[in-house]
């Protein structure tokens, strides 16, 4: 656990502690301590992923409920972090989060890499720009976020339900996983998934940017996220192939050669 201002929270470390410093900000799920990219990246970086209020094992305080307050959440973590420059990687839902913070600026924040992010309204307001994630049936779901759902791991990966599908998950994660979507409601249900004033103010982020995204995503499209990385100046849009909503659990090795190099 780490105490960020009033707030205890539930992280995973991985990597030599003077290694620089990578923030993993998480999606639907937080971290988890066996995904294959966490220890490939430890190798040469400090990795700190913090579990936010109402996610994993973090207490969740009654007035804590909108995205507004995961922002200022995760500038709080900036504060308590004692490195000199760290690099945010933000996944889907927290790669909205993600965003915000770089808008909000922090002298802290080195570079930024948005996997397969969500967070922008960007077509008209008749029109989907991505999966409702609440109003999907969980099997539809579940098929679209992966290249492959075959190969996804037991357990809470990803969007999570896979396993309630097919019946692996025990009582405790199931209750985990249940958690994490309420609180993922709180912040997130209406507007669905995006701040409708951020795309204008996406402008402001004056760090180096990389968007990375799943080929195969289908629940969070790459032509949303190339029109995503053209609102943010000299950001570089990069496709994994044979990934879907997930690039870091499918194609982990892959994965972490881009965000190597281009921290680098």
């Amino acid at each position: 656990m780490m105490q960020v201002g009033p707030h205890s929270l539930e992280v995973l470390e991985a990597g030599p502690g003077d290694a620089p410093c990578v923030l993993l900000i998480h999606g639907i799920n937080p971290v988890s301590p066996n995904a294959p990219f966490v220890a490939e990246l430890a190798r040469t970086r400090h990795v700190v992923a913090p579990s936010a209020p109402g996610f994993g094992a973090s207490p969740r305080p009654e007035d804590f409920d909108t995205t507004y307050d995961l922002v200022n959440l995760f500038l709080d973590v900036l504060d308590a972090l004692p490195d000199r420059t760290v690099s945010v990687i933000g996944f889907s839902f927290g790669g909205w989060i993600a965003a915000e913070l770089a808008v909000a600026g922090h002298p802290k924040l080195g570079r930024l890499v948005l996997v397969d992010a969500v967070g922008v309204k960007l077509g008209a307001r008749d029109e989907r720009d991505f999966l409702h994630f609440f109003n999907t049936n969980p099997v539809t779901l579940n098929r679209a976020a992966w290249h492959d759902p075959a190969n996804r791991p037991a357990g809470i990966w990803g969007v999570g339900w896979q396993a309630t599908i097919d019946e692996t998950m025990s009582d405790a994660e199931m209750i985990t996983l249940a958690r994490n979507w309420d609180s993922l409601c709180l912040s997130a249900w209406r507007p669905h998934m995006f701040n409708p004033q951020l795309k204008h103010w996406l402008r402001r982020i004056k760090v180096p940017t990389l968007m990375l995204w799943g080929e195969s995503d289908k629940v969070v499209p790459v032509s949303y996220g190339r029109r995503y990385a053209d609102l943010i100046p000299g950001a570089v849009f990069e496709m994994i192939p044979e990934a879907g909503h997930h690039p870091e659990l499918e194609r982990p090795s892959e994965f972490v050669a881009r965000v190597e190099r281009f921290l680098a």
